[in-house]
Parts: C-alpha cells; structure tokens; sequence
C-alpha cells in the first residue's frame, strides 16, 4: 500500500511552518500574485491565480523534484504518512496553488498543468 501523503498549504506572515518531512519555501524564488492588483483579493481558487502561478518558470521543475522527493520519503523503511509543506508569505497564492494541483495523473502529488 502506497504511504498517505498530506499537503499543508502555509503562510510565513501568520505563523512558524508547520511539522513536516519536507517544507518548501516558495516566497523568493516564484512570482507573488499578490503583487498584481488584479489577482491581489484571488486565491488560488480562482484561474487566473493558478495561471500565473503555474506559468512561473521554475515551478513544473519544482513540482516535479517535490514528487521524487514524496518518493524517496516513502520508500524508506517507516511506515506513516509523508508531510510537504508548501509556504509563501500569506498563504493564499502560491503555497495554496501548489496544494491543490496534481502531478502527472498520480492524485496524491503536486502537478504542474
């Protein structure tokens, strides 16, 4: 049976990042639509944040080492669930956009379009 694997979407303005296998900090390196006064009051429900996130070069490399890392946390020999957690600086964009893709059909990791 294939090891359970939570997403925790965070933000680093409102609290310390949570317990976890693997955090990614994704405030510098990838684009915040929180700058962009039409996306600023989005989520990443809403299609054009998860376009502008997922049209960040950089972000389909990142989604796909965050699966292979997924894979090498739960072929180790511990049984349990494998905790990422994605963090940007409030939370709703880019850490949230990275939670609710899917990697590559496979339903349990972050996917890049």
């Amino acid at each position: 049976m294939p090891a359970a694997i939570e997403i925790v979407s965070f933000g680093y303005l409102h609290d310390e990042p949570p317990a976890a296998h693997l955090t990614i900090d994704l405030r510098h390196h990838f684009r915040d639509p929180h700058v962009s006064p039409e996306l600023r009051y989005m989520t990443a429900n809403d299609e054009p944040v998860r376009t502008a996130v997922l049209g960040t070069p950089g972000i389909a490399a990142l989604a796909l080492a965050t699966a292979a890392a997924v894979d090498a946390f739960a072929s180790g020999p511990s049984v349990g669930t494998v905790t990422i957690a994605d963090g940007c600086a409030g939370g709703r964009h880019r850490g949230v956009d990275r939670t609710t893709a899917r990697h590559a059909g496979r339903e349990r990791i972050p996917r890049v379009a």
